[in-house]
């Protein structure tokens, strides 16, 4: 028996079978008393059961036998697509390789229409390329007249460097949009090796990367003005 100022700590000895082939083991019960002056919480018992090739059993109870691993339940945020109905999106298009992007825009503009967004409710903004779409969804995130804005451009390696520096600048350039505007800034710029893993990605066998991008603002919307909209 072993005593301290944090309660007292009982070792009993048990006596278990391990198997046919192997002796008797001796396990420890330990059984722990939490005390405390001028109180009298619920006593804990802790239980541990040790055995060759066995499981770790851990268990807790108060005096009442109730399980004190239970615990309240955690509050859960999430953004709903099941409609969109009300909600406005910008969606800015790199003009850069618009053999890719348009496909990319038209896979994002079908999916707002299946998700009920009405099409006087979304703005396209063409600009040149991808290095200029992160200071165009600055400004319309900072206009706060819409819940998300898209962020669709392609970008595919060539000979040069000119494509990490391109690549480099619109993830950037998006990031910064969302956290200097406070509206949920979507990265859709396909970055591929070549004009086949580009195409494979604006229906092809990898679907279309312009409505993941569209259900992404769906869902962010939606969490934003539902949850984390700030107090007026």
């Amino acid at each position: 028996m072993a005593a301290s100022a944090f309660g007292q700590c009982n070792l009993l000895p048990r006596t278990a079978s391990v198997n046919t082939q192997q002796s008797q083991r001796q396990l420890y019960s330990l059984s722990f008393h939490r005390q405390t002056v001028n109180s009298s919480p619920p006593a804990l018992s802790f239980t541990q059961s040790i055995g060759f090739g066995s499981a770790i059993e851990r268990h807790c109870v108060d005096r009442n036998g109730s399980d004190l691993i239970k615990t309240d339940a955690v509050r859960q945020l999430n953004g709903s697509v099941i409609s969109a109905k009300g909600h406005r999106f910008a969606i800015v298009v790199a003009r850069f390789n618009d053999l890719i992007t348009k496909k990319l825009l038209e896979g994002a503009l079908e999916t707002f229409k299946n998700y009920s967004v009405r099409e006087e409710d979304i703005d396209v903004v063409w600009v040149p390329g991808c290095f200029e779409i992160g200071v165009t969804a600055q400004l319309l995130g900072k206009s706060q007249k819409y819940q998300a804005i898209l962020c669709i451009g392609a970008v595919i390696r060539g000979d040069t460097s000119h494509y990490d520096a391109v690549v480099n600048a619109a993830t950037s350039g998006v990031l910064s949009a969302g956290l200097n505007s406070g509206t949920p800034c979507i990265f859709g710029v396909l970055t591929c090796d070549t004009l086949e893993q580009a195409f494979n990605r604006v229906g092809g066998k990898s679907g279309n990367k312009g409505s993941e991008t569209a259900l992404t603002a769906i869902e962010m919307a939606s969490l934003f003005e539902h949850h984390l909209k700030p107090s007026e």
